[in-house]
């Protein structure tokens, strides 16, 4: 199955910022939302944040709310993830989806690490 291609991540100190990008597998490509996701070790994947593609319409979780910002370039599709902010509890693998014609598709995933 063709997969999103995710971008950005690495390692930074408390209170630092990173931005993450996810591009579409090609261009036709009909996105209808896109959300990121991150797992710790140990621990489930857990749901960060989302946009609506066509609406703009965002929505976070409580632990990153006022600190992340999730936004997209539609004609580039490409969907964006500005961590600010970052505690240690930041860390962890993030995760681009996106919902295509009713379709789930995963980034490869990508590294976050925030030391104190």
């Amino acid at each position: 199955q063709e997969r999103l291609v995710q971008s950005g991540g690495g390692s930074v100190q408390a209170g630092g910022s990173l931005r993450l990008s996810c591009a579409a597998p090609r261009r036709t490509f009909s996105t209808s939302a896109m959300g990121w996701f991150r797992q710790a070790p140990g621990k489930e994947r857990e749901f960060v944040a989302a946009i609506g593609w066509s609406t703009g319409n965002t929505v976070y979780a409580d632990s990153v709310k006022g600190r992340f910002t999730v936004s997209r370039d539609s004609a580039e599709n490409l969907g964006y993830l500005q961590m600010n902010s970052l505690k240690p509890e930041d860390t962890a693998v993030y995760y681009c989806h996106a919902i295509s014609r009713g379709w789930n598709y995963w980034g490869q995933g990508t590294q976050v690490t925030v030391s104190s």
